[in-house]
């Protein structure tokens, strides 16, 4: 249940522009793709030391130049080197209806299936920046040396299997390439206190039948790699777009 809350709203991180490269094909074993999310890419602060100006506007007008000026060349970068933003078609057979507006960090599915209701938010990807490097030491207490690997991308996925009567099931999970794992199921009931009510063991801890009984259940619903993978996809190309965006909107406010 540790996901639960990350999954539910995915924050998107922020990192430099050079970390958005994207597209590269994730060949890693199911242990790596297990791993957990790739580490935060913080774009690096600056620090201003304290200046005294002999006219304050003059200095709030010099910052504001500065920081268009900036601003500017990073959308320009940005623009030279992905080019057009490209549009993500999906699969054939994809099951759901996309709802994606803009400025949101998610997209929801929608689809009505044997008289359920499937709904499923699809939050912002963690992206692969390239290889990593972790450290492992032996047990003689030789020096540790580092190990470098790819960390790969994934994708959170928020899942709900609702009945007429209200009641549903729940599924946290994550999207690899090619792999789905469910971090945390519950059964949600619209009478009982959400705050107190018993959601189940974790999901690590149940029968390996039962784990696998519940993934080909997600199977039947659409949630499956063929269209998980279209969905990272399409998550990448929305987030180089908000990116985008983002910059744009913040470089009118500052020239207002």
């Amino acid at each position: 249940m540790a996901f639960t809350a990350i999954l539910r709203r995915s924050t998107r991180n922020a990192f430099p522009l050079v970390s958005r490269v994207i597209g590269t094909q994730i060949q890693s074993s199911a242990a790596v793709k297990r791993a957990a999310f790739s580490p935060p890419f913080v774009r690096p602060t600056v620090f201003y030391s304290s200046r005294h100006f002999s006219s304050d506007v003059a200095a709030a007008h010099t910052s504001d130049n500065e920081l268009l000026e900036v601003l500017q060349s990073e959308i320009s970068i940005f623009e030279d080197y992905h080019g057009h933003v490209k549009t993500v078609e999906p699969p054939s057979g994809f099951p759901f209806k996309i709802k994606d507006n803009v400025g949101e960090q998610i997209i929801t599915l929608t689809r009505e299936n044997k008289g359920e209701t499937i709904t499923v938010e699809v939050s912002m990807p963690s992206l692969v920046t390239g290889d990593y490097e972790e450290e492992s030491g032996s047990e003689d207490g030789e020096d540790d040396e580092k190990l470098r690997t790819s960390r790969p991308s994934t994708v959170p996925l928020l899942v709900t299997v609702q009945k007429k009567n209200g009641q549903s099931l729940e599924f946290d999970c994550i999207a690899y390439v090619d792999e789905i794992v469910i971090d945390n199921l519950a059964l949600k009931n619209s009478e009982i206190n959400e705050q107190i009510a018993y959601d189940g063991p974790n999901f690590i801890d149940l029968d390996e039948n039962l784990q696998k009984a519940f993934h080909e259940y997600l199977e039947s619903k659409g949630i499956k790699p063929s269209n998980t993978n279209f969905l990272h996809e399409y998550m990448v190309e929305k987030d180089n777009k908000e990116y985008l965006r983002w910059l744009k909107d913040v470089k009118k406010f500052v020239a207002a």
